[in-house]
């Protein structure tokens, strides 16, 4: 049978018994901002993944196997040509009667890397042990497996805990992190742009399904927690904000120092999330600061320079940083003349 490609719908579905009312999904497209996770189409929000998955949908109408085809391109052939063509500029400067074209004079530089700048910061990495099932509770056939990015179903002892391929469970360990567009999970390198395409990002840990749980009252024990991060940057600051609700803000604290950021957020119910982000450039510790709201942590890190960060921390790919300013010192973003980090990797060919 067809599986229905709607959002919110994705059920099997006999076209012989479709009709108009055969199917409840949302028209629009996913929303998450600021900690809170939703749809378009509908006013409700909540604030896990799982809870987003569960919205129910808001619209009637019949199962369709067919995507929608996306908008076509109005752009004609010598339009596009037009845009492509080279810009005709006058010279730069005139030397001994030749027209010489770059982007300005060239510029020297002088290379200091501090010890400071060159060590190598250590990550503490704190994971919980994933819980497992306690065999001795009783599971209902077609009961859906917990962990993230896991479809199976339940459906007995021998099929989903013994030894085949049912009763492989492949699933993310981490949690969802959107910036600026792009689509992931904490723990693992894939990013998508396209929500549909995060969904199908395919689990990147095995183990044992999660049915039930282990079924004991756990007390006074800390749990460690992952959060969702976001950040962008303005010329002179990075702009960090950690989501989690109800932070204790008597019991947490935020260390910086001069390439570290070291966090420490405890939460009601034993939750504590607890971390240590690496940084991409120095920062002014003096200068930095942070402010513990209803709903997230927002960091402000005062930049030691005026270099443009590509990444947050040093171990992602983000290619070679510039600064804001152009010659002169102006400090406007858009000049045309870029300048290269002192520490910038060009700088050990020479």
């Amino acid at each position: 049978m067809p599986t229905c490609v709607h959002k919110g719908c994705e059920k099997t579905y006999n076209e012989e018994e479709n009709d108009d009312n055969a199917c409840l999904y949302h028209p629009s497209p996913p929303i998450f901002h600021e900690g809170l996770k939703g749809w378009q189409c509908c006013n409700r929000r909540v604030t896990t993944f799982d809870e987003f998955l569960a919205i129910q949908g808001c619209t009637r109408g019949r199962h369709t196997d067919q995507l929608e085809n996306p908008p076509e391109n109005t752009t004609t052939t010598s339009e596009t040509e037009e845009s492509l063509a080279p810009v005709a500029r006058a010279a730069t400067r005139v030397e001994n009667g030749v027209e010489v074209y770059d982007s300005g004079p060239k510029i020297s530089y002088t290379q200091t890397i501090s010890k400071t700048a060159t060590e190598e910061p250590k990550l503490a990495l704190i994971e919980k042990e994933p819980e497992e099932d306690d065999v001795n509770i009783p599971v209902a056939p077609g009961t859906p497996c917990k962990r993230s990015s896991c479809s199976k179903k339940y459906v007995d002892d021998a099929t989903s805990r013994g030894e085949g391929p049912e009763a492989e469970c492949v699933y993310h360990s981490g949690s969802p992190v959107f910036h600026e567009g792009s689509k992931g999970w904490s723990c693992c390198s894939r990013k998508v742009l396209e929500f549909e395409e995060f969904l199908k990002i395919k689990g990147c840990k095995k183990g044992k399904h999660l049915f039930v749980g282990s079924g004991k009252e756990i007390t006074n024990v800390e749990e460690i927690v992952q959060c969702r991060h976001d950040w962008y940057q303005t010329p002179t600051h990075i702009i960090m904000s950690i989501f989690a609700k109800k932070i204790d803000k008597q019991n947490s604290s935020i260390t910086f120092k001069e390439k570290e950021l070291n966090v420490d957020l405890k939460m009601p119910d034993g939750k504590r999330f607890i971390t240590t982000y690496p940084l991409y450039q120095l920062i002014d510790k003096e200068n930095s600061n942070f402010e513990i709201l209803t709903t997230k942590v927002e960091i402000k890190l005062k930049k030691a320079n005026g270099i443009s960060w590509p990444t947050l921390k040093p171990d992602e790919n983000g290619g070679i940083a510039t600064t804001f300013g152009v010659q002169g010192g102006a400090a406007t973003v858009g000049g045309k003349q870029y300048t290269l980090a002192t520490d910038s990797p060009l700088y050990a060919n020479k």
